[in-house]
């Protein structure tokens, strides 16, 4: 492998550094996507000792590659009617320009993680699927948001997706009753 070629798609993930999501830190700044697939892979690495049959290798590489398809357009809010076809299609031609640099057999991996991540049928997946969510919403409960802020849409937001795992569950418990007080102290 030419390293140079490498260089460049490391330089080219700088984008997910650039590019915001709908979610604001403690400090009032917007998340960036990174941010957000960073601490998402710190969650997945806490959880391992929770988890059982689980690969954690895997979850942690889809839990960095899940939203490299936002380098280009960004992120969309879920609260945004988007058709999920057009969307997934738009982050996987996304995705296959971001990872081109990387030799084949990388690419192939890259994709093959990212497919099994929106597909959503492994263990892997589903895990990374779920703690996506709750990660989102422990980001919407924790940082300082616009007036606005509408907390009601995060008690749905994914949240079939933890049913697959008591532990998991446990955590959106806790995570929507944290949601429950923000929705309290917004209305006063």
């Amino acid at each position: 492998m030419e390293y140079h070629h490498l260089l460049l798609f490391i330089k080219e993930l700088e984008r997910l550094k650039n590019n915001t999501r709908t979610a604001w830190t403690s400090t009032g700044r917007q998340e960036s996507i990174a941010e957000h697939s960073w601490r998402l892979a710190m969650f997945c690495m806490a959880l391992e000792p929770h988890v059982q049959d689980i690969d954690m290798s895997r979850v942690l590489r889809m839990s960095l590659i899940h939203d490299l398809g936002e380098a280009y357009e960004g992120d969309v809010s879920a609260t945004i009617a988007e058709d999920p076809a057009l969307k997934l299609h738009k982050e996987e031609d996304a995705l296959r320009r971001l990872i081109a640099p990387l030799p084949e057999s990388l690419q192939q991996t890259v994709m093959d993680l990212w497919r099994e991540y929106t597909e959503g049928n492994t263990r892997e997946a589903k895990l990374v699927k779920a703690l996506d969510k709750i990660e989102t919403i422990v980001q919407h409960n924790q940082g300082d948001n616009p007036p606005d802020f509408d907390y009601s849409f995060n008690l749905g937001y994914g949240k079939p997706l933890a049913a697959f795992d008591p532990v998991l569950q446990a955590i959106r418990d806790i995570v929507d009753g944290e949601t429950v007080v923000h929705m309290n102290r917004n209305r006063t």
